[in-house]
C-alpha cells in the first residue's frame, strides 16, 4: 500500500483546517487519499485557495464550509451538510482552538469564557455532531487536538485558562473513547508541543525571550515543524491504529519526558 492509498475513499473533516496546524494536517490527510471537508471561521480566501490546491495536487474532493464552532446549532447543521455532500464521515479532527495568556489573578472573565467556549464546548459540539453518523455506520476515528499544556504548567508564561481547557479536551477524549469503544468509534487525542506556526512567530516577535526559554527545555533543542504532526494524524486516522482508543499521542520533541 502506498502513502496515497492509506485513506483512499475515506472522508475526513478538519475544523479550523484552513489555518495554523490545521493546514498541515489537511495536506497530510489529502496526501493519504482522503476526501476532505474543512471548516473555517473568517479566512474564506485562505480556505478557497487551500481547497483548489488540495484538489490539484492530490486529485481528491475537497470542500470548505464556514462554521463557528461555538454555535452548537450551526455545527450540527454544517456536519449534517458535510455528511450529505460526502455520504459519510470517517475521520473527524477537532482542531479549531485559541490561546490567550495572562496572569490568573487579573485574567479577564470574558477571555476565560471565550477559551472554554472554543476549546472545550466547540470540540464537544463537533464530536457529538459527527458521532451520530459514525455510530450509525459503526465506524469512525475522532482525533481531538489537545496539547502538552494538558499535562504540564507551561513556563515562563502564565496560561492557566488555556491549560485547563486542554486538560478538559484530554479527559473528554478518554471518556468518549470508553463510551464508544464497543460501537466501532475510536477517540484519541494528539498533544503537540511548541510548533512553528504563524501564531508562534507572532508571539516571538512580541516576546523574543520565550523562544530561547522554550527551546532550552526541549531535549531536541528546537521548535517543532507543523509537518511533523502529519504522521500522528495519519496513524490515528487509519486502520494501523485499529486497537488504539482513549490515548494521548504526544508530539513534543521530548518536552514532557523531562
Amino acid at each position: 500500500m502506498t502513502q496515497s492509498d492509506l485513506l483512499k475513499g475515506k472522508v475526513a473533516v478538519i475544523t479550523g483546517g484552513a489555518r495554523g496546524l490545521g493546514v498541515n494536517m489537511t495536506y497530510g490527510l489529502a496526501e493519504a487519499g482522503a476526501n476532505i471537508a474543512i471548516t473555517y471561521l473568517s479566512s474564506e480566501e485562505s480556505a478557497t485557495k487551500l481547497v483548489k490546491d488540495i484538489e490539484a495536487k492530490y486529485g481528491v474532493t475537497c470542500r470548505a464550509y464556514p462554521m463557528r464552532v461555538t454555535d452548537a446549532e450551526q455545527v450540527q447543521a454544517t456536519i449534517a451538510k458535510i455528511n450529505e455532500d460526502f455520504n459519510a464521515i470517517d475521520i473527524f479532527v477537532a482542531n479549531a482552538g485559541i490561546s490567550i495568556q495572562g496572569n490568573a489573578e487579573t485574567f479577564d472573565f470574558a477571555d476565560w469564557k471565550n477559551i472554554f467556549d472554543v476549546n472545550v464546548n466547540g470540540v464537544f459540539y463537533g464530536i457529538q455532531s459527527v458521532s451520530k453518523y459514525m455510530l450509525e455506520q459503526g465506524s469512525g476515528s475522532i482525533i481531538a487536538i489537545s496539547s502538552i499544556s494538558a499535562k504540564i504548567a507551561n513556563v515562563p508564561q502564565a496560561q492557566c485558562a488555556y491549560n485547563s481547557s486542554k486538560a478538559a479536551v484530554s479527559m473528554m477524549t478518554k471518556c468518549l473513547a470508553s463510551e464508544w469503544a464497543t460501537r466501532g468509534v475510536r477517540v484519541n487525542a494528539i498533544c503537540p508541543g511548541y510548533m512553528n506556526t504563524d501564531m508562534l512567530g507572532d508571539i516571538f516577535k512580541k516576546s523574543p525571550h520565550l523562544e530561547e526559554a522554550w527551546t532550552n527545555r526541549i531535549p531536541m533543542r528546537r521548535i517543532g515543524d507543523p509537518d511533523e504532526l502529519k504522521g500522528a494524524v495519519l496513524f490515528l486516522a487509519g486502520d494501523q491504529s485499529s486497537y488504539v482508543t482513549g490515548t494521548e499521542l504526544v508530539v513534543d520533541g521530548g518536552y514532557t519526558a523531562v
